[in-house]
């Protein structure tokens, strides 16, 4: 018997999956316009709707929370850029199998 297949192509899909919906569930915003806004983003990159679209549905999922934070007064774009860019220079110098941390003062 083989393990069942993971539910997202990348730990980074579920994560970023698992953060909406617990933005959504504290309130920030609700579902049905969630899926709004994520539908013109896909719209506008040309992606379908698809349960685990990989790379390019997630990017497209990222730029939509990051969007909404932004247009919420949640978050400056200033702050996200930082915050992608020090997630990146970690991952990167992060060897590989061990976890990945923000240097101190890289989180917003």
């Amino acid at each position: 018997m083989s393990a069942p297949e993971p539910a997202f192509e990348a730990p980074w899909h579920a994560q970023l999956f698992a953060l909406t919906v617990h933005l959504n569930e504290s309130g920030l915003f609700d579902w049905p316009f969630w899926a709004d806004r994520f539908g013109t983003t896909l719209a506008r990159h040309g992606l379908a709707r698809e349960l685990n679209g990989g790379e390019d549905y997630f990017n497209a999922w990222l730029e939509t929370l990051e969007t909404l934070l932004i247009d919420a007064g949640h978050a400056r774009p200033g702050d996200l850029r930082a915050l992608r860019d020090g997630w990146e220079t970690a991952y990167l110098s992060t060897p590989h199998g061990d976890p990945v941390h923000l240097k101190a003062g890289q989180s917003v």
